[in-house]
C-alpha cells in the first residue's frame, strides 16, 4: 500500500480565507530528560515543494537530514528553542509554547495564520489553529517536524561530545536504560531537566527549615 503523504490542502484553504501566508509549526523534544525543546515554523512555497516531506518520525535520520537542506532551500523557516532552565521554571508545555513563539518570530516573513500540530494552541501574535496529527496531514507541519527534529538531534550530538557517557548521540536525551544508568553513575549535567522525576530523584533533597 502506498504511503499517504501530507498535503497542502489546509494551507491553501487558510491562505484563501485570510489572504496571507500560512506557517506550519511543530516541535521536537518534549519528552527527553536533557536538552532543549526545539520548535520550527515553516512557510512553504507551493511552487517549490521538496519531494518526500512526511512526519519526521516515519523517516530515517539520513532522509531527514537531506530533506532539511531541501526545505531550507525552498521555504521560509524559523527556529526557536527553550532550554532546560526555562523548562524547569515554567513547565514543559509552556516552554514548548515559548519555543513556538520564538520560531514564528524568527521567520523572515510575516505569516497571517499558523497551523500547529496537536490540540493545544500557543499564544502567538497571529491567529493559530491546531491540527491533530498535523505532521501526518499537513505538509508545512510535517516540514516543521523535520526541521525541529534534525535541529535538536544536532544540538544533542554537540552536547554529547561535551558530556560523554549519557549516549545523547544515540538517545537524544530520552530516558533510555543507558541514559538512566549514566545519571546514576555520573549524575546530572547543567543540561538535564531537574523538574523531570528521573532527574529530580537523584538531586540532593533540600532540608526543610
Amino acid at each position: 500500500m502506498a504511503k499517504i503523504l501530507p498535503t497542502l490542502e489546509l494551507e491553501l484553504a487558510h491562505a484563501a480565507a485570510c489572504g496571507g501566508l500560512v506557517a506550519g509549526i511543530d516541535e521536537a523534544g518534549r519528552g527527553p530528560l536533557a536538552g532543549p525543546v526545539v520548535a520550527a515554523a515553516v512557510v512553504l512555497d507551493p511552487s517549490r515543494l521538496p519531494d518526500g516531506i512526511h512526519d519526521s518520525k516515519t523517516l530515517s535520520r539520513a532522509r531527514r537530514e537531506a530533506l532539511l537542506e531541501a526545505i531550507l532551500d525552498a521555504a521560509h523557516v524559523g527556529i526557536g528553542e527553550a532550554g532546560p532552565e526555562e523548562i524547569d521554571r515554567i513547565n514543559i508545555l509552556q516552554a514548548t509554547f515559548l519555543a513556538m513563539r520564538r520560531a514564528v518570530e524568527a521567520l523572515p516573513v510575516s505569516p497571517a495564520v499558523a497551523l500547529v500540530d496537536g490540540n493545544r494552541a500557543p499564544r502567538l501574535p497571529i491567529p493559530c489553529h491546531t491540527v491533530v496529527k498535523g505532521d501526518a496531514r499537513c505538509l508545512s507541519i510535517a516540514a516543521a517536524s523535520i526541521v525541529a527534529k534534525v535541529t535538536r538531534d544536532r544540538i544533542m550530538d554537540r552536547l554529547a561530545r561535551e558530556h560523554p557517557g549519557y549516549g545523547w548521540e544515540r538517545n537524544a536525551g530520552y530516558g533510555t536504560a543507558e541514559h538512566l544508568e549514566a545519571l546514576r553513575q555520573i549524575g546530572p549535567t547543567p543540561h538535564h531537566r531537574r523538574s523531570f522525576a528521573p532527574v529530580r530523584e537523584l538531586l540532593p533533597q533540600e532540608v526543610a527549615e
